[in-house]
Protein backbone atom coordinates (compact mmCIF):
# COMPACT_ATOMS: atom_id res chain seq x y z
CA UNK A 1 0.00 0.00 0.00
CA UNK A 2 2.59 2.21 0.42
CA UNK A 3 3.88 1.95 -3.40
CA UNK A 4 0.36 2.07 -4.03
CA UNK A 5 -0.08 5.02 -2.32
CA UNK A 6 3.12 6.14 -3.81
CA UNK A 7 1.96 5.75 -7.48
CA UNK A 8 -1.42 7.33 -6.45
CA UNK A 9 0.67 10.06 -4.90
CA UNK A 10 3.04 10.63 -8.10
CA UNK A 11 -0.11 9.75 -10.32
CA UNK A 12 -1.78 12.67 -8.32
CA UNK A 13 1.41 14.73 -8.67
CA UNK A 14 1.61 13.99 -12.08
CA UNK A 15 -1.92 15.44 -12.67
CA UNK A 16 -1.47 18.00 -10.12
CA UNK A 17 1.72 19.09 -11.84
CA UNK A 18 -0.29 18.63 -15.53
CA UNK A 19 -3.32 20.78 -13.91
CA UNK A 20 -1.03 23.35 -12.61
CA UNK A 21 1.14 23.14 -15.88
CA UNK A 22 -2.29 23.85 -18.02
CA UNK A 23 -3.81 26.48 -15.54
CA UNK A 24 0.04 28.08 -15.24
CA UNK A 25 0.01 27.68 -18.81
CA UNK A 26 -3.28 29.27 -19.37
CA UNK A 27 -2.56 31.73 -16.73
CA UNK A 28 1.21 32.55 -18.83
CA UNK A 29 -0.54 32.45 -21.88
CA UNK A 30 -2.99 35.03 -20.83
CA UNK A 31 -0.62 36.70 -18.40
CA UNK A 32 1.76 37.26 -21.80
CA UNK A 33 -1.12 37.98 -24.19
CA UNK A 34 -2.05 40.85 -21.39
CA UNK A 35 1.82 41.79 -20.99
CA UNK A 36 2.14 41.63 -24.83
CA UNK A 37 -1.23 43.81 -25.19
CA UNK A 38 0.45 45.94 -22.96
CA UNK A 39 3.17 46.14 -24.25
CA UNK A 40 1.79 46.85 -27.54
CA UNK A 41 -0.61 49.10 -26.57
CA UNK A 42 2.69 50.87 -24.90
CA UNK A 43 4.86 50.52 -27.76
CA UNK A 44 2.13 51.59 -30.26
CA UNK A 45 1.75 54.95 -27.62
CA UNK A 46 5.48 55.14 -27.78
CA UNK A 47 5.61 55.08 -31.39
CA UNK A 48 2.51 57.47 -31.32
CA UNK A 49 4.61 59.83 -29.18
CA UNK A 50 7.75 59.06 -31.25
CA UNK A 51 5.55 60.01 -33.94
CA UNK A 52 4.54 63.13 -33.04
CA UNK A 53 7.76 64.08 -31.29
CA UNK A 54 9.35 63.68 -34.97
CA UNK A 55 6.31 65.81 -36.15
CA UNK A 56 6.97 68.15 -34.34
CA UNK A 57 10.14 68.21 -34.58
CA UNK A 58 10.00 68.51 -38.22
CA UNK A 59 7.73 71.29 -37.41
CA UNK A 60 10.17 72.98 -35.47
CA UNK A 61 12.44 72.70 -38.20
CA UNK A 62 10.21 73.96 -40.65
CA UNK A 63 9.05 76.66 -37.89
CA UNK A 64 13.00 77.51 -38.17
CA UNK A 65 13.47 77.11 -41.56
CA UNK A 66 10.64 79.59 -42.11
CA UNK A 67 11.70 82.07 -39.84
CA UNK A 68 15.30 81.59 -41.00
CA UNK A 69 13.66 82.43 -44.45
CA UNK A 70 11.77 85.36 -43.27
CA UNK A 71 14.80 86.61 -41.45
CA UNK A 72 16.46 86.67 -44.85
CA UNK A 73 13.47 88.16 -46.42
CA UNK A 74 13.48 90.91 -44.00
CA UNK A 75 17.14 91.53 -44.04
CA UNK A 76 16.73 91.63 -47.85
CA UNK A 77 13.75 93.80 -47.31
CA UNK A 78 16.04 96.44 -44.90
CA UNK A 79 18.87 96.31 -47.50
CA UNK A 80 17.13 97.34 -50.00
CA UNK A 81 14.71 100.01 -47.73
CA UNK A 82 18.72 101.49 -46.86
CA UNK A 83 19.39 101.40 -50.66
CA UNK A 84 16.17 103.69 -50.82
CA UNK A 85 17.14 105.70 -48.06
CA UNK A 86 20.41 106.17 -49.30
CA UNK A 87 18.60 107.62 -52.81
CA UNK A 88 16.38 109.50 -50.67
CA UNK A 89 19.39 111.25 -49.40
CA UNK A 90 21.40 111.34 -52.49
CA UNK A 91 18.76 112.93 -54.04
CA UNK A 92 18.07 115.28 -51.03
CA UNK A 93 21.69 116.87 -50.94
CA UNK A 94 21.00 117.27 -54.85
CA UNK A 95 17.81 119.14 -54.69
CA UNK A 96 19.56 121.04 -51.76
CA UNK A 97 22.57 121.63 -53.89
CA UNK A 98 20.11 122.41 -57.02
CA UNK A 99 17.91 124.92 -54.68
CA UNK A 100 21.62 126.58 -53.23
CA UNK A 101 22.10 127.14 -56.86
CA UNK A 102 18.80 129.08 -57.51
CA UNK A 103 18.63 130.83 -54.40
CA UNK A 104 22.20 132.09 -55.52
CA UNK A 105 20.97 133.09 -58.75
CA UNK A 106 17.90 134.22 -57.52
CA UNK A 107 20.30 136.55 -55.42
CA UNK A 108 23.00 137.62 -58.62
CA UNK A 109 19.18 138.43 -60.51
CA UNK A 110 18.16 140.11 -57.32
CA UNK A 111 21.70 142.28 -56.98
CA UNK A 112 20.87 143.04 -61.40
CA UNK A 113 17.54 144.35 -60.61
CA UNK A 114 19.10 146.47 -57.52
CA UNK A 115 21.61 147.77 -60.01
CA UNK A 116 18.85 148.12 -62.54
CA UNK A 117 16.73 149.87 -60.09
CA UNK A 118 19.53 152.03 -58.80
CA UNK A 119 20.25 153.37 -62.84
CA UNK A 120 16.56 153.56 -63.50
CA UNK A 121 16.64 155.93 -60.49
CA UNK A 122 19.33 157.89 -61.71
CA UNK A 123 17.99 157.75 -65.01
CA UNK A 124 15.00 159.61 -63.48
CA UNK A 125 16.26 161.77 -61.20
CA UNK A 126 18.86 162.88 -64.67
CA UNK A 127 15.25 162.79 -66.49
CA UNK A 128 14.13 165.00 -64.03
CA UNK A 129 17.10 167.84 -63.62
CA UNK A 130 16.48 167.99 -67.23
CA UNK A 131 12.88 168.40 -67.41
CA UNK A 132 13.21 170.73 -64.82
CA UNK A 133 16.02 172.96 -66.45
CA UNK A 134 13.63 172.90 -69.90
CA UNK A 135 10.76 173.90 -68.14
CA UNK A 136 12.88 176.94 -66.81
CA UNK A 137 13.89 177.53 -70.18
CA UNK A 138 10.52 177.33 -71.45
CA UNK A 139 9.45 179.85 -68.47
CA UNK A 140 12.40 181.99 -69.67
CA UNK A 141 10.98 181.73 -73.25
CA UNK A 142 7.69 182.82 -72.23
CA UNK A 143 8.98 185.26 -70.46
CA UNK A 144 10.68 186.46 -73.39
CA UNK A 145 7.26 186.09 -75.48
CA UNK A 146 5.29 188.87 -72.52
CA UNK A 147 8.43 190.73 -72.99
CA UNK A 148 8.13 191.07 -76.67
CA UNK A 149 4.16 190.77 -76.40
CA UNK A 150 4.77 193.85 -74.16
CA UNK A 151 7.24 195.28 -76.65
CA UNK A 152 4.07 194.67 -79.74
CA UNK A 153 1.57 196.34 -77.60
CA UNK A 154 3.88 199.20 -76.96
CA UNK A 155 4.47 199.64 -80.81
CA UNK A 156 0.79 199.30 -81.19
CA UNK A 157 0.41 202.47 -79.03
CA UNK A 158 2.77 204.54 -80.73
CA UNK A 159 1.35 203.16 -84.01
CA UNK A 160 -1.93 204.09 -82.97
CA UNK A 161 -0.84 207.73 -81.64
CA UNK A 162 1.09 207.90 -84.73
CA UNK A 163 -2.11 207.18 -86.65
CA UNK A 164 -4.28 209.05 -85.34
CA UNK A 165 -1.46 212.11 -85.23
CA UNK A 166 -0.80 211.70 -88.74
CA UNK A 167 -4.35 211.35 -89.36
CA UNK A 168 -5.23 214.60 -87.24
CA UNK A 169 -2.45 216.32 -89.04
CA UNK A 170 -3.77 215.28 -92.60
CA UNK A 171 -7.30 216.35 -92.04
CA UNK A 172 -6.11 219.74 -90.26
CA UNK A 173 -3.77 220.38 -93.33
CA UNK A 174 -6.69 219.24 -95.56
CA UNK A 175 -9.00 221.72 -94.23
CA UNK A 176 -6.61 224.65 -93.96
CA UNK A 177 -5.88 223.86 -97.92
CA UNK A 178 -9.79 223.84 -98.20
CA UNK A 179 -9.96 226.98 -96.25
CA UNK A 180 -7.42 228.54 -98.55
CA UNK A 181 -9.14 227.83 -101.16
CA UNK A 182 -11.88 229.66 -100.33
CA UNK A 183 -10.29 233.01 -98.81
CA UNK A 184 -8.24 234.76 -101.01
Amino acid sequence: MAVSHQIDDALLEQKIAAIVQQILQREADGLFAEKIAAFVKENERRSRELSLMERIVRVEEELKSLREIEAARFDAAEKRFEVIDQRFEALQREMAARFEAMDQRFEAMEKRFEAMDQRFEALQREMAARFEAMDQRFVAVEQRFEAMDQRFVAMDKRFLTLQWTMGIGFSFLTLLMGLLKFWP
